[in-house]
């Protein structure tokens, strides 16, 4: 098998756009009756806050594992079998990711934040494992590299996907003694692998 990256890129795209809007759905239209007024809709506007957190904190992760596979894929000359299941591997824990943000919105705010934030950091701890796989299937003895890609890119990218699982891993255990500390480890490693893996064009994570 060696085809090109067109269709497994239009698949991912159409997997991670999903992604992206189901997370919107943990957004609940507050009640209407008889006695709303505008001082109870303001309030029950506001204490969807931990909605707004958890969903700006998701959006933001999957849109940059959304470039960073763009650019991941970039790197691709053709594909085969274990790159498509390793790809597998990367969108279904996309396609997880609503669950555990609609967890932290729940909870966020509440004696069982902590725990809610450990699941939630736990999440892109496993995410981080199989960017880790999916690159491993590419970059393997350059089995399916582009010529022109060079070895430093290639090892920028292979340090950083070697230091998530780790980071993420603190991040766990932060949330347990800190969820709002724990959510900002997590988020962090964004903003770094944004310069870390492909320069300043593009994202990782």
């Amino acid at each position: 098998m060696t085809k090109g990256t067109e269709r497994l890129e239009a698949f991912s795209d159409g997997v991670f756009g999903i992604a992206l809007t189901l997370l919107v759905l943990e957004f609940q239209i507050p009640n209407r009756d008889a006695s709303t007024n505008n001082a109870i809709l303001l309030g029950e506007l506001r204490a969807l806050w931990p909605s707004l957190v958890a969903f700006c904190i998701s959006f933001v992760v999957v849109l940059i594992m959304w470039i960073n596979h763009h650019e991941l894929i970039g790197l691709v000359r053709h594909v085969d079998y274990p790159l498509l299941y390793a790809n597998g591997g990367v969108l279904l824990v996309v396609t997880f990711v609503p669950f555990p943000t609609k967890v932290l919105a729940r909870h966020l705010g509440t004696s069982a934040a902590n725990a809610a934030a450990m699941f939630y950091c736990a999440t892109f701890f496993f995410i981080s494992l199989s960017w880790n796989a999916l690159l491993a299937s590419i970059i393997w003895k350059r089995r399916l590299v582009k010529p022109d890609v060079t070895d430093a890119t290639l090892a920028r990218v292979r340090t950083a996907y070697a230091v998530a699982p780790i980071v993420y891993g603190l991040s766990v255990a932060l949330a347990l003694w800190n969820a709002a500390a724990g959510l900002a480890l997590c988020a962090s490693l964004w903003l770094v692998w944004m310069r870390l893996c492909y320069g300043s064009k593009s994202a990782a994570i």
